[in-house]
């Protein structure tokens, strides 16, 4: 049966455009998907004091490791510590500009950036309607970027590392990072990008009556890619956050395989040239992904071991193999399994950019082994390009649109009648 719904009790899912009818929700409770499963919204009890609370300790904590030493190391007598700010400095000095680029923006700006944005949306500070919508629109683009809880791992992974050397402690500032960890992430959780769109502005009405359990794309709708609204197929702007959207994004396949032959190319000298070099006594000793695994293993750091060949050889292998595969079958190859590679979509989404952990394992041992004549540590030209191949494939996969794999698949059985 059709009939003329409130926009903001439907939704186009994104994954697998289908479009769902939004039940009631108690709190802490989520509407998911019928057809891919993908979370569609969550109902959060004080949708507006929860998110507060956890960004203002967030932003506080963030300034407090900011302001002491985060790491110490000792070798010999010969002390060293370093700040947060120092890591990216000492990119700086040592000409590896990108690197500490990186860092700055994915581990310290980009989570800050964030979390202010979310104080200033959900406690409707005074704004203009287009301030707040550009700023929800950078807020959802960027959330995938913050990697500050990915840099801890590689702190912890760094610690392992230098403890064949010397004795290695903690700052002041390297508790109140991890609090700021836990709290950025559990801040992004809170926020419900369907709730935060339609308390900025209400969403538009839809021209013609919706059919629940059919897709978008055979009523002539479409998803918002920013804000989620329903939007006429033929309607190139949405009207609410002005973004600019297609039924399917355009050539998703040809970007995304652009994409993924670049980060091929990048990975083949990421793995061959040395991502660091350490100098020990003016012995200077290069080393490879794939040669710091083996020491680590063979130092009996086997769990460490793991985590670095998980992270920086298995899962950017995988992920490469994944997203062509993806392609693959989204060009009618292969079965109609659309279940099984919407799974493996998610799974190149959510483990990506952990690759980025053996990057910043080097940016703390760049900064932190400085023993003058004794020992140092230099970031290498392999560091560079296997930060650029894990960047490239995370941009591989967000121009990949799921909703092509789903559309080989005949439509059914979710038709409200």
């Amino acid at each position: 049966m059709c009939e003329h719904h409130h926009a903001t009790r439907h939704i186009l899912c994104t994954q697998c455009d289908l479009l769902v009818a939004l039940p009631p929700l108690q709190h802490g409770h989520k509407a998911a998907c019928p057809r891919c499963g993908t979370t569609l919204t969550t109902q959060w009890d004080e949708p507006r004091q929860r998110p507060t609370a956890y960004a203002l300790v967030a932003l506080f904590m963030l300034l407090l490791s900011n302001l002491f030493p985060f790491v110490n190391m000792k070798v010999a007598g010969v002390t060293s510590e370093v700040t947060l700010l120092e890591i990216p400095g000492v990119m700086f000095s040592e000409d590896y500009a990108s690197l500490g680029t990186i860092f700055l923006l994915f581990v310290q700006l980009v989570p800050a950036f964030c979390l202010v944005t979310i104080l200033l949306l959900v406690n409707r500070v005074r704004m203009s309607l287009r301030v707040k919508t550009f700023l929800a629109r950078i807020l959802f683009q960027l959330k995938t970027w913050g990697m500050a809880e990915i840099f801890l791992a590689g702190v912890l992974v760094s610690f392992v590392k230098l403890m064949a050397y010397g004795d290695v402690g903690i700052g002041s500032s390297f508790i109140p990072w991890c609090l700021f960890c836990l709290l950025q992430l559990r801040t992004m959780q809170c926020v419900d990008r369907h709730w935060l769109w339609d308390d900025i502005s209400p969403a538009p009405l839809p021209a013609a009556p919706l059919r629940v359990g059919v897709t978008g794309i055979r009523q002539g709708l479409r998803s918002c890619p920013c804000c989620t609204a329903i939007v006429a197929a033929n309607e190139p702007v949405c009207p609410r956050c002005h973004t600019r959207g297609y039924v399917r994004r355009r050539n998703s396949l040809q970007w995304t395989m652009a994409l993924l032959v670049t980060s091929i190319l990048l990975y083949l000298p990421a793995n061959i040239l040395p991502i660091m070099i350490t100098d020990l006594l003016g012995d200077q000793m290069p080393s490879t992904i794939l040669a710091g695994v083996i020491l680590l293993w063979s130092e009996g750091s086997y769990p460490v071991a793991l985590v670095i060949f998980i992270a920086s050889i298995m899962v950017p292998t995988l992920k490469m193999i994944a997203i062509a595969w993806l392609c693959w079958d989204a060009k009618g190859h292969g079965r109609r399994d659309s279940e099984r590679m919407h799974f493996i979509y998610e799974i190149v989404e959510f483990v990506g950019r952990w690759s980025m952990i053996d990057v910043f394992v080097i940016a703390v041992l760049s900064a932190l082994v400085r023993m003058g004549g004794l020992m140092n540590i230099y970031p290498a030209m392999g560091a560079l390009m296997f930060a650029l191949v894990v960047i490239i494939t995370m941009f591989a996969a967000m121009t990949f649109d799921p909703r092509l794999t789903w559309d080989r698949e005949p439509e059914s059985s979710h038709e409200e009648s």
